[in-house]
């Protein structure tokens, strides 16, 4: 049992797929951490969202606030991310064109 259950792990590839899984998070994290450490100050200096802090951006409609700033900085993040993803795989596959195959 113990043979077929590392075969499993082996076939599947459920390992690489755990050690990606960590990577990303602290990936992101790191995203995140510049993202709020070095752009945000420069953005809020340059905007006046919510006194320089864009992601505590929070507009008022209808006496309903929409946390504007989270869902922009969760944008950014994302986008460096792929980004960054995409810089890698293509640096990594060596192809001229990162696609599936």
């Amino acid at each position: 049992m113990l043979k077929e259950f590392t075969n499993f792990l082996k076939h599947y590839g459920v390992v690489g797929l755990a050690i990606a899984v960590i990577i990303g998070g602290k990936l992101n994290d790191l995203v995140t951490a510049v993202v709020s450490g070095v752009l945000m100050p420069i953005v809020g200096r340059a905007s006046s969202a919510a006194g320089g802090d864009w992601r505590e951006w929070k507009p008022e409609l209808v006496g309903i606030k929409f946390e504007m700033g989270k869902v922009l900085g969760a944008t950014v993040d994302f986008l460096i991310v792929a980004f960054l993803v995409w810089a890698i795989a293509k640096f990594l596959l060596r192809e001229e064109q990162v696609a599936k195959k």
